[in-house]
């Protein structure tokens, strides 16, 4: 039995939940989120739970059977309260700007770099830190991922976009001559 997919998904209060068929449609006080799981998982509600079973023991439904529970978990807690991701802007003269919907990224590039988050996605911008907020975690993660990619921290000196608390190994620069001529 999956150690992830036997456990019981805990509803929380103002999280309404409906499963038709293998659609199931999760609103809460952040929004409303559907998804279309395999067909072949039995979702169950139970008094203020949710619990995901797997119809035989096969390679496939072994494996679905953890990431429909995990999917339907990250589905709850979005609605909930929500995913955010945080990014950190590193490098003298590299900014953010929000204007509109948009986002605005001078990272050194010849040109600025506009970003448009999908729907679902809010953008917000603190100094030279970024927010990415969303009540889908796969989507948010994405978000944060193409932001990233747009100018990744530097190997030699560090600067660039990267996740808040990322740990950047730098690399040593030139050695030089050392000793002078023999």
């Amino acid at each position: 039995m999956s150690r992830i997919g036997k456990m019981p998904i805990t509803i929380p209060s103002g999280v309404k939940i409906n499963i038709e068929d293998n659609a199931v449609t999760v609103t809460g006080p952040r929004g409303q989120f559907s998804r279309q799981l395999h067909p072949e998982m039995s979702i169950g509600q139970e008094k203020g739970s949710l619990t995901v079973r797997r119809p035989s023991e096969s390679k496939l439904h072994r494996s679905l059977h953890g990431l429909t529970r995990t999917l339907l978990a990250n589905m709850v807690i979005g609605v909930a309260s929500g995913f955010e991701k945080e990014l950190e802007i590193v490098g003298v003269g590299y900014r953010a700007e929000k204007m509109g919907e948009k986002m605005v990224l001078r990272v050194g590039h010849t040109h600025p770099v506009e970003v448009s988050p999908p729907p679902g996605i809010a953008l917000t911008t603190e100094g030279s830190r970024i927010k990415v907020a969303g009540i889908d975690k796969e989507a948010v993660g994405q978000m944060a991922a193409k932001i990233r990619a747009i100018r990744p921290p530097d190997a030699y000196k560090g600067k660039g976009i990267r996740y808040a608390g990322e740990k950047v190994r730098l690399k040593p620069g030139k050695a030089g001559k050392v000793g002078g001529k023999k």
